[in-house]
């Protein structure tokens, strides 16, 4: 018997697909101005309201319903583009400092030391020593909370003091990262 009710609420629900999708799709177009993002937005939204079918085909205004769970999908969907692009304005934002007789050394012990910390650790040090980043745009161009930030940077400057061997380590750190304008290396 579940499978009859299964059935109908399956036929039910292509019906609506049907009648709805093109709409739901024109939707998520205007929306986010993206037409290779509209049929994904659209699909995904259809998705989302056949694991809820049950309450949607009880509501008033399924259709209704359907176009709300599209802007929300369209709304997250430009939110998480406007995160990435000021990520990536952040990551390359251009810095021309030249600087003459570089301590070498001191930036190869440097960048060595920071190779050996957990990634976060050492994109929290870099973002806010080496690209003087306030730890609000370094949590922006991470992801996370800028307490996050704030116990990150912390831990990775006191590990790069004890791999350095310097109560100096905030001052070296900072002028190495300055002078050779590098992230740390890459990870591995």
């Amino acid at each position: 018997m579940a499978t009859v009710v299964d059935d109908a609420a399956s036929v039910e629900f292509h019906a609506f697909f049907e009648r709805h999708y093109a709409e739901l799709a024109r939707l998520a177009h205007l929306l986010t101005g993206e037409a290779d993002a509209a049929d994904d937005l659209a699909a995904d939204a259809l998705l989302a309201l056949w694991h809820r079918w049950d309450r949607v085909r009880a509501s008033e205004y399924p259709v209704a319903y359907a176009r709300g769970v599209v802007a929300n999908l369209a709304r997250t969907r430009i939110r998480s583009a406007v995160r990435e692009r000021r990520r990536i304005a952040l990551f390359w934002a251009q810095r021309e400092e030249k600087t003459e007789n570089p301590d070498v050394a001191g930036v190869v012990d440097v960048q060595e030391a920071l190779r050996r910390l957990p990634f976060r650790k050492r994109a929290c040090v870099v973002l806010r020593h080496a690209f003087d980043l306030s730890e609000k745009d370094t949590a922006l161009a991470l992801g996370v909370s800028v307490g996050t930030v704030k116990s990150q940077t912390s831990k990775g400057m006191a590990e790069l003091q004890r791999l350095l061997g310097t109560q100096h380590a905030p001052r070296k750190v900072h002028t190495a990262m300055a002078r050779t304008g590098a992230a740390g290396g890459r990870d591995r």
